[in-house]
């Protein structure tokens, strides 16, 4: 592997609560969260075993991945949405025969989490 490729998310507190910003990859708007709950969301167990299969696996497809992973199509899908909207993985589109599918790539190898107070 050619350079490590890390996002880095910073959680910040004010007034009494938490709020989190990604840095360094797409616009401020799009990582704005209301609290802990969408890193929650976004560091699940699930999430993780998806980045090992995609990591490992190299699956084809989402439908590919969702049964590697031996989970419901739209759950997946709803997941790797998901994590390309925060840069974890990118969707390659992918001509085959009169379909196009979606081939989800894995962009980063590391997560750095920030935590100011």
């Amino acid at each position: 592997m050619a350079s490590s490729k890390t996002r880095e998310i910073t959680i910040t507190e004010s007034k009494g609560a938490f709020s989190i910003l990604k840095k360094g990859f797409l616009s401020k708007q799009d990582f704005d969260f209301e609290g802990l709950s969408a890193l929650r969301r976004l560091l699940s167990n699930e999430k993780a075993r998806m980045l090992h299969v995609l990591k490992t696996q190299h699956p084809d497809s989402i439908y590919t991945l969702a049964k590697k992973l031996g989970r419901n199509f739209k759950t997946v899908n709803d997941d790797i949405k998901l994590l390309e909207r925060f840069g974890f993985i990118e969707l390659i589109e992918e001509k085959t025969k009169n379909r196009i599918r979606h081939k989800p790539e894995l962009l980063i190898d590391s997560l750095t989490i920030n935590l100011k107070i």
